[in-house]
């Protein structure tokens, strides 16, 4: 069984400035509950018991948002509004959590390798919180099946377009046993697209062997100027250890930036079974704005043309 998971969170969230400021990225809401226990609850449906979340500075709000709060809990409980805080003291209940610290913000696979003394001699799930991925099997557990089935490390992946592979690392395949089941013959960070090896991306999730942290130990600075996890997993693969990629079966919102946040927020919204009534009511009648001020610009550009409109 695989049953531990790290949670790198220790960014600085830039892109979401000034809201990040005082806030991690990983705390803003997606609807009523703030983007990382998503993450946690995907992990718990994939029989994921311990999750260790590597913070950095200004982050002790995420250890209170997965801690009690008596106060908070009597004021509801007298009020029988219990439900409000019922997903998250549920989580509390069934989940234990580990905090540590990344003293530098030196990339990726370095927040990985800050939870080396945590991991066992066992395999370990990667998740990274700018990811959220809903479907009827949580994205997690399709991998963990896989890595048991295959005694092997797997990553998810996702196709592409071939003109944005320079944003995310890249497999090249070795083998195909699937359409979404691929052996890795290598693997290449950001890569020029005239010299990317596929258009399949990896993604925010990853069940990796233990000896993920040996490869990091080497420290070295990959691109960016950072370390890279996909370098390390790349050593693995040199090693001998197969490697296998999985080309996830449900919804990707890259919610790392805050375009992909707000887009993951409506869509959400119309998916659920609360708001998706009251929303599609409000972007019907968005849309009937919008199609009205369309047609008041093309009179207008139509006027002028013709030289009917006059200043």
């Amino acid at each position: 069984m695989i049953t531990k998971a790290i949670i790198p969170a220790g960014g600085l969230g830039t892109r979401f400035l000034p809201a990040t400021k005082t806030t991690p990225k990983e705390m803003l809401p997606l609807l009523d509950k703030p983007a990382i226990q998503y993450i946690v609850e995907e992990g718990i449906q994939s029989s994921i018991k311990t999750f260790i979340v590597v913070t950095g500075k200004n982050k002790s709000v995420i250890e209170d948002h997965f801690d009690t709060y008596p106060e908070l809990e009597n004021f509801l409980h007298a009020r029988k509004k219990d439900d409000l805080i019922e997903g998250v003291n549920r989580i509390i209940n069934t989940a234990n959590f580990i905090y540590l610290r990344q003293r530098e913000p030196l990339g990726l696979g370095h927040a990985i390798w800050t939870a080396r003394h945590t991991i066992g001699k066992e395999h370990i799930a990667v998740f990274l919180p700018d990811d959220i991925i809903v479907g009827s099997t949580p994205c997690m557990a399709q991998l963990i099946q896989i890595a048991l089935q295959e005694k092997c490390n797997v990553v998810a992946v996702q196709e592409v377009p071939i003109d944005q592979v320079q944003n995310y690392g890249v497999i090249g395949i070795r083998k195909q046993f699937s359409p979404n089941l691929f052996q890795i013959k290598e693997l290449v960070e950001k890569p020029h697209p005239t010299d990317a090896p596929s258009n399949l991306a990896i993604i925010g999730r990853y069940v990796l062997s233990h000896n993920i942290f040996n490869a990091l130990d080497e420290m070295k600075i990959g691109a960016g100027g950072e370390v890279q996890l996909t370098d390390a997993i790349q050593t693995l693969l040199l090693s001998g250890e197969k490697v296998f990629a999985y080309k996830i079966q449900g919804t990707r919102y890259d919610i790392g930036n805050p375009l992909g946040l707000l887009k993951a927020n409506i869509d959400l919204a119309m998916r659920h079974p609360k708001y998706a009534n009251d929303v599609i009511d409000y972007l019907t009648s968005l849309d009937r704005e919008l199609l009205i001020m369309q047609g008041k610009v093309a009179m207008l550009k139509k006027s002028r043309i013709s030289g009917a409109f006059k200043i």
